[in-house]
């Protein structure tokens, strides 16, 4: 293809990541290091026949003056992203001073809400992208193996937790993990504690955010992982059959590697969407056993004060965070296509 037709192809798509992509994270870069301007206070001295008192009141003409001179804020570079809230340097250097082992250090560093929400997150994307892509493609090989007649309905009833709308999903689960709920009250009946909640302890509630995220996401592993064993060479198959090749061993030498490419790409997916994970915080309403990254936005923008900086620091360091998380694979691929 000439150069010319490519980019007569490309040039739209181009003009909409500038717009909607590239724009918006300059804009977060550039309000991640400026804050709010402070309000202009001066000091006014009020006199009576009795004396005179001061007392101090906001100059709103200053302050309107202020900010229309800048709008952007007040220069701060990067002490957003090193104080308490975010990278916290000085509290991780004394943490580390007055720590008597690692044990404490980490008890410590878990105090810090960015690295508490860091540490929900990177377990979140951790467990649950090889447990969905694993469950995933052991339903796409059970549906794969049985009769024609019979897929339909499967297909149908693997591709529910998608077909679900995720909130109605999380709330459905909810209910149920109630102490009232039939999950509920069979973890109390199994520990032999009837005052035990799974929603009151923070253990048990990154399990249930874990099982349900590994639920919820799986049915897209199954969709392309079957559309993959649709294309799965079925001579190599036959030829292993009549070498008396088992189940396993065909699985392991000829479908796995036929599909590690769609593989790869699904790593790629879930890494990036784990690593974004919001709903099931909010549909369990888990914020005050577990946070991630984009809940911790979503509070510095919520309420009476929005901490627009903030949030903004935040999300420079999740994209950062993505970007180290799928450097490895691209890098990998890069490699590869230049090879090609």
């Amino acid at each position: 293809m000439r150069h010319a037709t490519f980019l007569r192809f490309f040039w739209p798509t181009a003009t909409a990541m500038l717009l909607f992509i590239a724009l918006p994270i300059v804009s977060v870069l550039i309000q991640s290091v400026h804050v709010p301007h402070d309000r202009v206070v001066v000091e006014v001295e009020n006199c009576t026949p009795f004396g005179c008192t001061k007392s101090t009141t906001i100059d709103q003409a200053a302050t309107a003056k202020l900010r229309e001179e800048k709008p952007l804020g007040r220069f701060v570079g990067l002490a957003i992203y090193t104080d308490r809230s975010h990278l916290a340097f000085a509290e991780l250097g004394e943490a580390w001073s007055r720590a008597a082992g690692p044990g404490e250090f980490f008890a410590r560093v878990m105090n810090l809400p960015f690295y508490r929400a860091l540490a929900f997150t990177l377990t979140y994307m951790a467990v649950v992208t090889p447990l969905s892509i694993l469950l995933g493609f052991v339903v796409a090989l059970a549906v794969n193996a049985i009769p024609r007649l019979l897929r339909g309905p499967m297909i149908f009833f693997s591709l529910l937790p998608m077909i679900v709308t995720p909130l109605i999903g999380a709330l459905i689960l909810f209910w149920m993990v109630d102490s009232r709920g039939i999950i509920g009250a069979a973890v109390q009946w199994a520990a032999g504690d009837p005052n035990l909640s799974l929603k009151a302890s923070t253990p048990l509630t990154w399990i249930m955010l874990l099982v349900y995220g590994t639920w919820s996401t799986a049915p897209f592993a199954f969709v392309v992982y079957y559309a993959g064993l649709q294309t799965v060479p079925q001579d190599s198959m036959e030829s292993a059959m009549l070498d008396g090749a088992t189940r396993w061993q065909r699985i392991r030498y000829i479908v796995l590697p036929h599909l590690a490419p769609l593989t790869v790409f699904m790593f790629l997916i879930k890494i990036m969407d784990n690593f974004r994970v919001f709903e099931p915080i909010v549909s369990f309403n888990a914020g005050a056993h577990a946070q991630s990254l984009s809940y911790f936005i979503y509070s510095d923008l919520g309420g009476e004060t929005r901490l627009l900086s903030s949030a903004a620091a935040t999300s420079v360091l999740t994209i950062a965070g993505v970007l180290v998380l799928l450097s490895p694979v691209l890098v990998r691929t890069w490699r590869q296509f230049g090879k090609a």
